[in-house]
């Protein structure tokens, strides 16, 4: 069954672009060798614990045994190109993901038979459903001791609330795992150990009656969300292979289900059922919605078409010190080398280089790639992760890629002073690479501040300053990102500002009213002077609106004011840390006919609202995390002793594979260490992940922790 074939000029039709998704140490990675090895791109299957995967092919990435960085592949299966990109599983490590979601049509989410859903498997799973990515999930390491298929599918549908449709039967538990009853066919696929493809035959004897109770059961399912399965199953009172194929299809590219799949593909078992499913129910290029941007305050739908104008999106740059890399997904169009695209957010042109086939680290050359492909160019000076580029002729702007904010900070400072040139540009081809990592400086120490995502995040970017520029430095103490919000506003705050030094003066009278808002309550969508305007994240932001009545501040005057007060949230009273979570209404105001501008009105929104924050009850929040720590039993009593001094809250525990879950909402500041901590009282044998999950009141310090440079 193993194929190897050069299928870029196919259809669009035969184009898989799909993501693996799971946990950390579920088997993505694994899953990605295997893949690649039954498709003949390799001849050789790679191993985490070796060394020598693949994709993990970042010397940090072997040498931690994870994966930090998405690595991008492709090959071929059955007359099918498919473009897969194995993404991290560490928390610190999701915005890789977000940035691969972004360009993806599908994804195969993988869990562990033992454990089931973990806490980033449930964060990649809410992440696609932002997306809109269709999925297929694949029950991993069957041949665990503890190992149960019917227990992962539960906790699939209980944490994550999709209808799971489980096409597969496993044959033999644990060790004695050899292969899968495949319940659309009714037949067995095994593999004999060392055997690189499956043995086909009928069902055992001792599973039959199994088979048939499972079979009846999917076809019921299916019939319940399917129009077209529903009719013959009412019609015949069961359905054959092709329909329930297609019922399948339709299920999961409409998201309303996701077929469920089994094996071990440490062993190799269970790959090539997985491969045929990503090509039987993921969706091709043609089968998701034209991509949509705008031109011009005007939107506008691209097909995937190769002879329509060029669209495509920049997701990805690798700058290295003999060039920079940027990966693309094509959207429409076709680009060939030499070609000249237009980069929508830097307005001005960017010539393609050459165009890669990429495996990871190594590189196939192209003459063109078409709609649909993923790919990468070189040759582009200054396109980001985000940009659109496009046909010269047919401007379009794609929607951006989310950033993530940092959450974590450390000051870093080259040990010898000759240095600090050199590790100002590595950091910045950093920052460049991943956008989720920000730099800054604090003028009143003169440090350089680096955040990101997490301890991990910039760990692994400290390290390569080191190990790939050469540069030794040394690293301060990590610090959280804190923020603050309005416990108590105050209402009819009067501002005025006026000045006169010669000449125009300037002046503007602004009344105030600030108030708490948090944005998951509030009934506010509407955006725009009139109705209030949002800016923040998810843990909240802030909502502007004018309640001015008979013309008293012109509405250009407003549209000031707003802008004025947007550039007072970024220091706070208590720390200089961003404000957040508050709505600013403005009530009342005057102008002078000669000395009133829009200068003067942003600087009366600035001081005004700057001035009423000082009034105010002000609450300093910090970021929180979702802790899930997994410990022998009889450690329980030392992690819950542990956890409440360091202010967790525990939500919940459970005992999974002979050992005890406890799930507990920590402060992200106390967690530094917190590894070490935990393998010190658990003898080595306990474990833990951690997910943000926002923002909550600290406790009030003697004196509030100062912000970094913004």
């Amino acid at each position: 069954m193993r194929t190897h074939t050069n299928l870029h000029t196919d259809p669009l039709t035969a184009v898989r672009n799909l993501g693996i998704l799971a946990h950390v140490d579920a088997g993505k990675t694994t899953v990605t060798e295997r893949v690649l090895y039954t498709t003949g791109t390799t001849y050789k299957r790679g191993e985490v614990h070796d060394g020598t995967t693949v994709t993990d092919f970042d010397p940090q990435e072997r040498d931690r045994g994870i994966t930090i960085f998405a690595a991008a592949v492709s090959c071929s299966w059955n007359g099918h190109r498919i473009n897969l990109i194995d993404t991290p599983g560490h928390v610190d490590f999701a915005d890789e993901v977000e940035r691969s979601l972004r360009v993806l049509d599908g994804a195969v989410a993988v869990f562990d038979a033992v454990a089931g859903v973990e806490p980033q498997s449930e964060s990649v799973w809410r992440q696609a459903d932002r997306h809109g990515v269709p999925r297929i999930a694949f029950v991993n390491k069957m041949d665990r001791a503890g190992a149960d298929l019917d227990t992962a599918v539960a906790s699939i549908r209980e944490r994550l609330h999709p209808v799971p449709l489980v096409v597969q039967l496993p044959i033999g538990t644990e060790d004695g795992f050899t292969g899968v009853v495949d319940l659309l066919r009714v037949r067995a696929l095994t593999w004999a150990d060392g055997a690189e493809t499956a043995e086909e035959g009928p069902v055992p004897d001792a599973l039959r009656e199994e088979a048939a109770r499972r079979r009846r059961l999917l076809e019921e399912t299916v019939a319940e969300l399917h129009p077209a399965a529903l009719e013959e199953f009412c019609d015949r009172e069961t359905l054959s292979a092709a329909t329930l194929a297609a019922a399948l299809r339709d299920l999961t590219r409409g998201g309303e289900g996701v077929v469920v799949l089994c094996g071990s593909a440490y062993r190799n078992r269970g790959v090539e059922p997985l491969l045929d499913a990503v090509v039987a129910y993921l969706p091709s290029p043609l089968d998701v919605p034209p991509v949509r941007g705008t031109h011009d305050g005007t939107e506008q739908d691209r097909p995937a078409d190769p002879a329509a104008p060029v669209a495509a999106l920049a997701f990805k740059v690798n700058a290295t010190p003999t060039g920079r890399l940027t990966y693309l997904r094509v959207y429409s169009g076709t680009i060939e080398k030499g070609d000249t695209l237009w980069d929508a957010a830097t307005r001005r042109t960017e010539r393609v280089g050459r165009i890669l086939r990429v495996r990871a680290d190594r590189h196939d050359p192209l003459e063109r790639a078409v709609a649909g492909d993923i790919v990468a160019v070189v040759g582009l000076k200054a396109a980001r992760a985000g940009s659109t580029l496009c046909a010269p002729g047919a401007p379009l702007v794609l929607e951006p890629l989310g950033v993530a904010e940092p959450v974590v900070h450390v000051a870093v400072e080259a040990c010898r002073s000759t240095d600090t040139d050199r590790l100002a540009s590595a950091l910045a081809r950093l920052t460049e690479e991943d956008p989720s990592l920000a730099v800054r400086a604090d003028p009143e120490t003169g440090q350089t501040v680096l955040s990101g995502m997490g301890e991990l995040h910039l760990e692994v970017a400290v390290e390569r300053v080191r190990s790939e520029h050469g540069i030794e430095v040394t690293v301060g103490r990590p610090g959280v990102a804190y923020r603050e919000t309005v416990g108590e506003g105050v209402s009819g705050f009067v501002f005025r500002h006026v000045k006169q030094d010669g000449g125009a003066g300037q002046f503007a009278h602004v009344v105030l009213d600030v108030e708490p808002w948090e944005e998951e309550t509030t009934g506010d969508t509407e955006v725009g002077s009139k109705q209030g305007s949002k800016q923040g994240s998810q843990e909240g932001g802030f909502v502007f609106r004018s309640a001015v009545v008979g013309g008293r501040v012109p509405q250009e005057f407003v549209r000031a004011v707003e802008a004025g007060c947007r550039d007072a949230l970024a220091a706070g009273p208590l720390g200089g840390h961003p404000v957040t979570g508050l709505r600013i209404t403005l009530t009342d105001g005057q102008t002078h006919v000669k000395d009133s501008s829009d200068t003067a009105f942003r600087t009366a929104g600035r001081l005004g609202l700057r001035d009423a924050l000082r009034a105010s009850a002000m609450v300093l929040l910090e970021p929180v995390v979702e802790v899930t720590v997994t410990v022998p039993e009889d450690a329980v009593g030392g992690v819950l002793g542990d956890l409440a001094a360091r202010r967790g809250r525990v939500t919940g525990s459970d005992t999974r594979g002979g050992a005890a879950v406890v799930t507990a909402t920590v402060p992200l500041a106390q967690l530094f260490g917190y590894a070490t901590r935990l393998r010190s009282r658990t003898q080595g044998r306990g474990t833990f992940t951690a997910r943000p999950t926002g923002y909550a009141p600290a406790p009030a310090p003697t004196s509030p922790p100062a912000a970094p440079a913004r």
